[in-house]
């Protein structure tokens, strides 16, 4: 069975996502009871509903099946008739003089593999049972989609965890910390394995969905940038007189000048914003050295706006 279950890799892996889509070591285990048929494209077949069951964003279905022929010879060797058998059964994989297993999707084919009793056969009986097969691998795929149509959008609930996140390599140290401090408590506190990449590529590894939310929840608002046009609820950290400083993500803040904070003339910053409060910021710019531009103002002009948009 090794060479059936070498075809049937070979036939299922042009399907199978990249490495970056998908970062599982897939193994597909096809156990036939018994068989009167092609155990090989069972196999395939049934491995293609393993994966989208389990999840796996595999890119079209797979379907194969085998396709023979038997032929009559006249006293002058030469060929007089043939009749090509669709999913050949034992005695006629036995007794026939070819035994042509054929993978592939409604797009095209994914392997092949061709056994032949005979010398050879001509172009015309190939391509007749190539169109064979594909008459029959359409129904089988047809099949298939009746009973799954395509991967489940989750994976199964015991399946560990393995995603990828892109951060700005600049943040690595601040999410390492001093002597990996703070990557240290966020392992400790979601259970997940954290690996960082110098190009700012953070592999998570967890053993549970609530264990990878946490830890992306932590690692995204520690990594997050302020954006320009985007409206944050912070906390005041400090207040000075020409403005107030709000803290919108774990150690990044921004000023909001005293100009900023309403929209009317505020005398004294601590008049609308103390030390503490929670209040809607919009970032309206970053200068060059990245220092963030923050309004009150302006946050609280654009949700009345949306506020009223919503009430009419």
């Amino acid at each position: 069975e090794i060479g059936h279950g070498a075809l049937a890799e070979r036939s299922l892996e042009p399907v199978v996502p990249s490495e970056q889509d998908f970062r599982y070591a897939i193994r597909i285990s096809s156990e036939i009871m018994e068989s009167n048929g092609s155990t090989s494209m069972a196999s395939v077949c049934a491995g293609t509903l393993a994966l989208m069951d389990a999840g796996a964003p595999i890119k079209k279905p797979v379907a194969g099946i085998s396709v023979g022929l038997v032929t009559e010879f006249g006293d002058d060797h030469q060929l007089k008739r043939y009749e090509l058998l669709t999913d050949i059964i034992g005695s006629e994989d036995h007794f026939g003089d070819m035994d042509f297993k054929l993978c592939g999707t409604d797009a095209g084919v994914t392997g092949f593999q061709l056994d032949l009793k005979l010398s050879g056969i001509s172009h015309k009986i190939m391509a007749e049972a190539i169109e064979r097969a594909k008459e029959a691998r359409t129904k089988i795929l047809d099949m298939m989609r009746s009973a799954l149509d395509k991967p489940r959008p989750e994976l199964s609930k015991y399946a560990p965890r393995i995603e990828t996140i892109k951060i700005n390599p600049e943040k690595i140290g601040a999410l390492i910390g001093p002597g990996g401090k703070t990557i240290k408590g966020i392992v400790a506190e979601t259970g997940a394995e954290i690996n960082i990449e110098d190009d700012g590529s953070v592999h998570i590894y967890a053993t549970s969905g609530e264990s990878m939310a946490r830890a992306k929840e932590i690692i995204g608002s520690m990594t997050r940038e302020v954006e320009i046009g985007q409206t944050y609820q912070g906390r005041v950290v400090s207040t000075k007189e020409f403005g107030a400083f709000v803290e919108v993500f774990p150690g990044k803040d921004g000023l909001v000048h005293i100009s900023e904070l309403a929209d009317f003339r505020v005398q004294r910053t601590e008049d609308v914003a103390k030390v503490g409060d929670i209040i809607w910021v919009k970032c309206i710019g970053i200068d060059d050295k990245g220092r963030v531009k923050l309004s009150r103002k302006a946050a609280l002009k654009e949700r009345a706006e949306k506020e009223t948009g919503q009430a009419a």
